[in-house]
């Protein structure tokens, strides 16, 4: 079975257990993904299935795409996602994977993109604790020392130092599956997930 469905963060919001206990959940909208391409062992050397998502007109797909999706005989889709699977030739092109499959799984590894932050310094990005806050003080929030002496006279390769945070794909596993609305496309997970609202998001069924 295809075991992941890419959507969208919607945003957070809290519902309330039976025990009357407040969840923080976040809200993915995983509209249909339709299977887009199969490949096979044979064809392409390993077994994936291509899901596409999300509406786009056809004016604006370039040619290229539109002439994949037309050898393909699928409507145009704005994103294309590739997924592992066992066995890709038990899947036809045309066949749609929803939240329904999700309805019986207890918790999902949720993929995505952070939020990008720029250029930050260390208390920022790694927490440092920083120096005095006092007027007298002539070190706030700078690094410190950071080489050594004449052995080795060198700076070690990964040393945390102020640079670009953020942008990163990050996984967050073993997130409970609070609520799956098959109606409106909707999967509730407990806690935050990457990225912020409406960014690309992948849900895959832990193991």
């Amino acid at each position: 079975m295809i075991n992941a469905i890419y959507g969208k963060k919607v945003g957070m919001t809290q519902l309330f257990g039976e025990d009357d206990r407040v969840i923080p959940v976040t809200v993915i909208l995983a509209e249909p993904n339709t299977i887009c391409q199969v490949k096979t062992t044979d064809t392409d050397g390993y077994e994936a299935v291509q899901l596409g998502f999300g509406a786009i007109k056809e004016q604006k797909v370039n040619k290229p795409m539109a002439g994949h999706f037309a050898k393909q005989g699928v409507a145009p889709t704005r994103y294309l996602r590739e997924v592992r699977v066992e066995n890709a030739g038990e899947y036809n092109v045309g066949d749609t994977q929803t939240v329904a499959a999700f309805a019986e799984t207890p918790k999902v590894d949720v993929t995505g993109v952070s939020k990008g932050k720029g250029f930050a310094g260390v208390i920022k990005r790694w927490h440092f604790g920083g120096g005095p806050g006092g007027h007298g003080a002539h070190f706030h929030r700078a690094p410190g020392s950071i080489g050594q002496c004449a052995t080795p006279s060198r700076v070690f390769k990964g040393l945390k130092l102020p640079g670009h945070m953020g942008c990163d794909t990050i996984t967050v596993k073993n997130l409970e599956v609070v609520r799956v609305d098959e109606e409106q496309n909707l999967i509730l997970v407990k806690g935050a997930i990457p990225g912020g609202k409406n960014g690309i998001v992948r849900v895959r069924m832990s193991k």
